[in-house]
């Protein structure tokens, strides 16, 4: 596993969870369901695939550079919550509470990994 590749996926979820909580703000104040076929299902699968990439990629990352804030039950997390925020982030009618939950944990989690490759990789 290359770090730069990890860096990349990182990067593009942290997308991924930008986008997925812009469009549920929009979705909360239109009161419009996202269209399954044109709009969840592509949004979802990009979503899935990169999730598992790069779950995949940080828990080796991990397992082979102990960190101790960041555990791979974590990762896990945080793959678990894109994939479900991937989804909801079009339904309006999702628990705003719980949707932000999801946006925030993601994102302290992705951004720690994102950090610690930033230091893993500069020079000491």
């Amino acid at each position: 596993m290359k770090y730069d590749d990890l860096q990349h996926k990182t990067l593009e979820l942290l997308e991924i969870v930008d986008s997925a909580q812009k469009e549920y703000d929009n979705r909360r104040n239109t009161d419009l369901k996202g269209d399954f076929y044109t709009e969840v299902k592509p949004f979802a699968d990009r979503a899935h695939s990169l999730s598992k990439e790069w779950g995949t990629d940080a828990d080796q990352f991990l397992r082979s550079h102990p960190q101790k804030n960041l555990h791979p039950n974590q990762i896990k997390a945080t793959v678990e919550n894109v994939e479900l925020l991937s989804v909801q982030c079009f339904f309006p009618a999702t628990s705003y509470n719980r949707f932000k939950s999801y946006i925030q944990s993601s994102f302290y989690v992705i951004e720690q990994v994102n950090d610690i490759l930033k230091d893993f990789e500069s020079p000491k």
